[in-house]
């Protein structure tokens, strides 16, 4: 199929264009902070420099192509998307049960986001690459957040 934006042939994939890459939000349970989510991946990697941060799940994305293409996991808290970690790969994780499950490995920096507001879900969900938070830049992100009340209320009328 010919690519109306660029003039390129492009093959459409689950309604992705191969070579776009599509992202996985998360919530980060039980962490309130994205400072807690480096904490306890820091706790986790115990000094160790090979250390791959990876988060198990029950389901299997079908879209792995795309995920592996580029993508990243978008992590939700306290009801906001606030970092995202780039996916390496997918790992078969065989649980004690004997059920195949999905290791999703991730590069170790944590890059801090635009806060976009997100309800609670269960699992995981697809983010489409155009709908995806903004990386903060290097001195945005080493500013203090801004508080959960303040940063909600700009988030509803549309300022992220």
């Amino acid at each position: 199929r010919l690519c109306v934006f660029c003039d390129s042939v492009t093959t459409i994939s689950w309604g992705i264009a191969v070579g776009t890459p599509i992202h996985l939000v998360k919530l980060c349970v039980g962490a309130e902070r994205v400072e807690d989510l480096d904490a306890w991946q820091a706790a986790r990697a115990g000094g160790r420099v090979d250390y791959e941060p990876r988060h198990v799940t029950r389901m299997w994305p079908k879209q792995e192509a795309a995920l592996l293409d580029g993508g990243s996991l978008f992590w939700v808290f306290k009801g906001f998307i606030l970092a995202r970690q780039r996916i390496l790969r997918l790992d078969e994780v065989i649980g004690d049960d004997g059920i195949r499950r999905c290791g999703i490995v991730m590069d170790t920096d944590v890059v801090r986001t635009e806060s976009v507001p997100r309800r609670p879900f269960q699992g995981w969900r697809y983010l489409q690459d155009a709908d995806a938070p903004k990386d903060l830049t290097l001195s945005k992100s080493d500013e203090d957040e801004l508080p959960h009340d303040l940063t909600a209320a700009l988030a509803e009328i549309g300022i992220r």
